[in-house]
């Protein structure tokens, strides 16, 4: 990730920790720096008459479920006073928006996947542009092991290997017509990993794949979720929370 070298001395130390906690960590300070700046982006007094002003309207447009007419143009003066809240309230996504889109790539470059361990057997693969064909030859680094062949014959444009090895960081190279291709992978006991999908700017490879399990850190009713979901499901707890300690509009 192009920002790890400007996010990591800040948020490495949040690795050390469970990721269900990482996760939580963040997303209380994003919630709280992103509602700190809303706040302090936008009109609160304006944005104070514009909700209560909403909510008189609405009251209003109940009370005239017997008339449409009516209903329909007071209906219209809350679309319009909830159009100039929205306007109000997008102020701050100026402030918010790049940097946010950075915390997030660094979270699942970090946070999405479960580290390939010691010992640990775990898959690599090729996938090739349709109707490509012939021998890939997978060749690695001291300290791994491949299971199996290490030429193999490309089937439904897709080659794969299973491979371990000894912790430490290897470069992987996968020869094809001559051609020589490269993926890092990260055996490791500590909650990093390298990127697991690598897009190749080619006319007969598509990507080259490590794969990682996917981490799920809540489960809620059957429902495996991921560090985007848990990110999500914390954001909007902790943003209600702070939004009313901060009286927030």
């Amino acid at each position: 990730m192009v920002f790890d070298n400007l996010l990591n001395p800040v948020f490495s130390p949040l690795l050390k920790l469970p990721t269900l906690w990482a996760i939580i960590l963040l997303s209380f300070l994003i919630s709280l720096i992103i509602t700190l700046i809303y706040k302090y982006a936008t009109d609160q007094n304006l944005m104070k008459q514009l909700k209560e002003e909403m909510k008189e309207l609405q009251k209003e447009t109940k009370e005239l479920r017997k008339e449409p007419e009516k209903a329909m143009q007071v209906q219209k003066q809350v679309m319009q006073t909830n159009m100039k809240y929205m306007g109000q309230s997008m102020k701050s996504m100026i402030y918010t928006f790049i940097p946010i889109i950075i915390i997030f790539g660094w979270m699942n470059t970090h946070l999405a996947y479960e580290p390939i361990l010691p010992g640990q057997d775990f898959t690599t693969s090729v996938v090739f542009e349709k109707n490509a064909g012939g021998i890939i030859e997978l060749s690695v680094p001291k300290g791994m092991e491949i299971s199996g062949n290490a030429k193999k014959e490309i089937e439904d444009s897709t080659v794969k290997w299973v491979l371990s090895g000894d912790e430490g960081e290897y470069l992987l190279e996968y020869i094809y017509n001559g051609k020589k291709y490269s993926k890092e992978v990260l055996i490791t006991e500590e909650n990093k990993y390298k990127e697991p999908i690598k897009k190749i700017k080619d006319d007969v490879i598509k990507t080259i794949e490590i794969e990682h399990k996917p981490k799920k850190l809540l489960n809620l009713f059957g429902w495996k979720i991921g560090w985007l979901g848990t990110y999500i499901i914390f954001s909007i707890i902790f943003s209600i929370a702070i939004r009313k300690i901060i009286k927030v509009y």
